[in-house]
């Protein structure tokens, strides 16, 4: 519409879809309820039209759709928008966050939390909105704005859709008006079928009917007063009820009334709504269709007492007068399965001070409230009057029920009897005795079980029954060495050797039948002096169906043995070494003897290519085999690097140490003109040989000016190389100089009287000049105390000569 239509236009007649328009359009334009004044003026209404339309959201239920999308981007259309109202109604209510509550509505929730009644109007699942789309009720009375449907058929067929005039009146085509208003859907659908019939012979001739029915509805005005959370005049649907209204407002108060509801009209009293006939037994007979200028007025609360602890919904109650105790409970449920019923204690505000009450189970339905009152139904105690426990070795160990006279024979028997591990010589009851201190009473089971010993129970007596199992250590057998699963395995009577192996997942490729080793503990339970043993080793040979040999052919392993199965002496694995480098071939060979030398895989390599540097040759070879090795070497390298002087020695032999393979220095020139020699090392597994051509340049490290690689020079001398890096620098470390050849070998700078001879240098070596250990000098408070000692000692000295002159 224009804004010029706008301001034609009266909020009062417009239906409730329209204004749901308005409201779609509003939340298009991110327009919240606050704004709705502002908006409307701007769209060209008054400001008193502004204000009705206000109002008509709010009746509606639609200022929180306002709210709670004015920060959303987009709505739907409004084909959905009003096909699905109903569903986007409750699921704006759920989304409304709790940060958009105003002060009092937190204080009043605070307030009334406890109250019971007040989740209706705090649950932002349940709306009570009105239902539009029920039948329209008889005793419905029309007024101005509602629309009549009337539906001619049969004979003559015509419908009409008319709207009921400010004056009462509708007017129907060809007939005139008619006044409806104040009538009620029956009285009406009379006068009108009257009316038509003198149009329609057919009517009162039975050929023609008349069916009456109510289109859009009007919208009324009620007035809600007295205790109620938001009071004021709002405008609702014309079939909205006293729960709708109650709905809108907010609800009662934190001093208003759930049972004392009046509804007002025409001065009169004329219906009192419960909450608590719909909270209790879903009745809503007194929730009345509501009309215009209507007032509903909540009235305060007269009487409310709190009842807490064993009943179904603990709260605070309203109660009417001459209500009971036994009603309260009623509205709260009832009590729970543990609660104690004998008796109920509560406090009592009197005239001067608060009071303790006791009610016993027999006056609690005449025991009269008074306001303020607290009542605590208490639990049963935690405790079995007639319940005795048996565990352990039985065949159905739990609680059973204790009988006049039942015995500990008895209590077995309906365990079913003990087990057959059960320990026999002793158990025992761990009985409370009158002060309930626990004590504990032993027996002989084996008594027990034959007759010679009975034992009455009392109430709470817990037996126990040993298992033998659990009277031992886990008896285990271990075996170690050549099988496929080595490890623990559960021990059992009767168990041979090769038992265990069969549990090990058998031998191994490389086992011995020979020597195979069983060690015993000692368990002798008397001590003799003489006697030093540790341990019985038993050593003997098995045969294929790994069945001890000889006189140990019933060997029987007994708990905690160890079983010990050697590696075959002659058992060997195949040994691989690698060549690389200047060789004629190559690569991976397999070991063929263990008196193998280098200088026959040179042989099987085909001899070395014209471009061989063998001065340079290296030996790569595994160190550390196994984890016990290296801790053992950690332990000894520790006093290694206490010994060092330089941080940097430290670090270099700790990375060197920690690499799994070891450079071994060879000399292959040796090797070749005497194989066999002492030169001539034994291969062994994993071992790594490379030889590279011919090497050309020296490398430099350490304190000097630049550490660079240099050519290989013949004429060179080791001073020569260090001055074609610049020279020392002043933290060099001369005589501590030493060369690193290509072939691993070490040698270092020698002291000659009184002057250093350098070691010769090599094509590939490399040079390393450490750096001096830092010197650092004595501080000022150390100058002083040494200043302080010297000049005591002086002074005890001169003393000293004094005394002896």
């Amino acid at each position: 519409m224009q804004k010029d239509q706008m301001q034609q236009v009266k909020v009062d007649n417009l239906t409730d879809d329209q204004i749901r328009k308005l409201v779609a359009e509003m939340k298009r334009n991110k327009v919240a309820y606050a704004d709705v004044d502002k908006y409307a003026k701007a769209k060209g209404f008054t400001e008193a039209e502004a204000g009705k339309l206000k109002n008509r959201i709010e009746a509606l239920g639609l200022d929180k759709q306002l709210d709670a999308s004015s920060g959303k981007e987009g709505t739907a259309g409004e084909e959905d928008e009003y096909s699905n109202r109903d569903v986007n109604d409750a699921t704006d209510k759920m989304n409304i966050d709790s940060k958009m509550k105003t002060r009092e509505e937190k204080d009043m929730e605070r307030g009334r939390s406890r109250v019971y009644g007040s989740e209706l109007f705090s649950n932002r699942n349940l709306t009570f909105e009105p239902n539009l789309r029920i039948p329209t009720p008889l005793n419905y009375r029309l007024a101005a704005d509602d629309e009549v449907l009337i539906d001619v058929y049969g004979y003559s067929e015509v419908q009409h859709k008319l709207k009921v005039t400010p004056e009462g009146y509708i007017r129907i085509p060809n007939l005139g008006p008619v006044y409806v208003s104040g009538l009620t859907m029956e009285e009406a659908k009379n006068r009108i079928t009257k009316q038509l019939a003198t149009i329609y012979s057919g009517i009162n001739a039975g050929t023609t009917s008349v069916q009456i029915s109510l289109g859009n509805i009007r919208s009324i005005r009620v007035l809600m007063i007295g205790e109620i959370r938001k009071p004021g005049t709002y405008t609702v649907p014309s079939l909205a009820s006293v729960a709708n209204a109650l709905y809108v407002s907010g609800g009662p108060n934190e001093n208003g009334s759930f049972r004392d509801i009046q509804v007002i009209r025409n001065g009169q009293a004329i219906k009192t709504f419960d909450l608590y006939d719909f909270l209790l037994n879903g009745d809503l007979s007194n929730n009345i269709i509501l009309q215009d200028q209507d007032i509903v007025k909540v009235n305060p609360y007269k009487t409310r007492v709190e009842l807490s602890g064993e009943v179904k919904h603990p709260a605070i109650f309203e109660a009417k007068d001459q209500e009971t105790l036994q009603q309260i409970i009623k509205y709260a449920g009832g009590y729970t399965d543990l609660a104690f019923r004998d008796a109920l204690s509560g406090y009592r505000v009197n005239n001067k001070e608060r009071e303790v009450i006791n009610i016993p189970a027999d006056q609690i339905a005449t025991f009269k409230v008074k306001s303020g009152d607290q009542f605590f139904v208490d639990s049963i105690l935690n405790r079995f009057s007639n319940r005795v426990t048996i565990t352990g070795a039985v065949f159905h160990p739990g609680n059973y029920a204790l009988t006049n006279g039942m015995t500990l024979l008895d209590l077995i028997k309906r365990a079913d009897g003990v087990k057959e591990i059960a320990s026999l010589s002793r158990g025992y009851i761990r009985r409370m005795q009158v002060d309930y201190v626990p004590a504990i009473l032993s027996f002989n089971l084996q008594d027990v079980l034959a007759g010679k010993n009975t034992i009455t129970l009392q109430r709470e007596d817990s037996v126990v029954i040993y298992s033998k199992m659990q009277l031992r250590e886990n008896y285990e057998v271990s075996i170690t060495g050549e099988v496929n699963q080595p490890g623990s395995f559960l021990y059992a009577d009767s168990m041979h050797l090769e038992d265990i192996v069969l549990m090990a997942g058998g031998l191994s490729d490389a086992a011995s039948y020979k020597r195979v080793e069983v060690s015993r503990r000692v368990r002798n339970r008397e001590y003799n002096p003489a006697d030093s043993s540790r341990a019985i080793i038993k050593q003997f040979d098995i045969n294929g169906d790994l069945k001890s040999v000889g006189d140990d052919m019933n060997f029987l392993l007994e708990p905690f043995d160890i079983v010990t199965i050697r590696k075959s002496p002659a058992y060997s694995t195949q040994a691989t070494v690698a060549i690389g480098g200047e060789v004629v071939y190559p690569g991976n060979y397999t070991i063929i003897t263990r008196k193998e030398r280098i200088s026959d895989l040179l042989q099987r390599t085909g001899g070395l290519r014209p471009d061989a540097y063998p001065e340079g040759a290296v030996l790569m070879r595994k160190t550390y085999a196994n984890v016990s090795d290296s801790i053992l070497l950690s332990s000894k390298l520790e006093l290694f690097y206490n010994k060092l002087q330089d941080s940097s020695d430290i670090e270099q032999v700790k990375r060197t140490v920690n690499r799994r393979e070891q450079l071994v220095g060879i000399n292959l020139e040796e090797i070749m003109k005497k194989p066999g020699s002492k030169y001539d090392l034994l291969l062994e597994d994993g071992d790594v040989i490379r030889i590279p051509k011919k090497l050309q340049t020296v490398q430099v490290f350490g304190e000097i000016y630049f550490p660079k690689k240099i050519r290989f020079d013949k004429s060179y001398t080791f001073r020569d190389y260090i001055s074609g890096t610049g020279g020392y620098t002043s933290s060099a470390l001369k005589r501590r100089s030493y060369v690193v050849y290509a072939n691993g070998e070490v040698k270092n700078t020698r002291k000659v009287l009184f002057f250093n001879s350098y070691p010769k240098v090599k094509p590939g070596a490399e040079i390393y000049i450490p750096s001096k250990k830092e010197k650092k000098g004595l501080s000022g408070q150390e100058i002083v105390g040494l200043s302080s000692g010297i000049a005591s000692i002086a002074l005890i000295i001169v003393t000293i000569l004094t005394r002896t002159k």
